[in-house]
């Protein structure tokens, strides 16, 4: 099967590699998901919290098996991140940016850090890579959102180059950044 994407460089950096996650990530990329719902719960956030009641919503197995979850590597062992990168809109997506611009983007979801690399920029690498690191056919943005008052996500986004489109009236912001 001929992939949607190129990947174009598979590191972040001298000790971390990226790549398309494989069956055999599934466990590594829960145990990711789980650790940051933790995090995030600790802090006050409310931001995947159905994760720690066992619900999948974006069906991690479904989307490694469409080959749309990536996860990154410290020397070529230590998951110390995941993304979710779909060429296609779902209902979520649909739901807060409309029926409009679908054909040309790639939404991410779900990007995470292994709490052991926090504070090492982990994420704006790992955006960056999203931007140059992998390319999609007939694709020339990438979409994303967050609850609109997480401060640090929301940071975090505009300091990679995202702009804002709009908050959302569910309280969700909406970001888009051209490749």
């Amino acid at each position: 099967m001929a992939e949607p994407f190129v990947i174009t460089n598979t590191h972040l950096n001298q000790e971390i590699t990226a790549a398309m996650a494989v069956h055999d990530d599934h466990e590594a990329v829960n145990g990711l998901l789980l650790q940051t719902a933790t995090w995030l719960k600790s802090i006050g956030s409310t931001q995947w919290n159905e994760i720690l009641l066992g619900e999948d919503k974006h069906d991690i197995a479904g989307g490694i098996s469409r080959r749309e979850v990536f996860i990154f590597r410290q020397n070529d062992d230590q998951p110390v991140g995941v993304v979710i990168l779909q060429p296609r809109a779902n209902a979520w997506d649909r739901k807060l940016w409309g029926e409009d611009g679908h054909e040309s983007s790639v939404y991410l979801h779900r990007l995470a850090i292994h709490r052991d690399y926090a504070g090492q920029d982990l994420g704006s690498d790992i955006l960056q890579w999203a931007l140059t690191g992998i390319q999609f056919a007939g694709k020339d943005r990438i979409r994303l959102d967050c609850i609109a008052g997480h401060e640090k996500l929301n940071a975090l986004y505009l300091r990679n180059g995202f702009t804002l489109i709009e908050t959302t009236p569910n309280g969700f912001n909406t970001y888009e950044r051209l490749v």
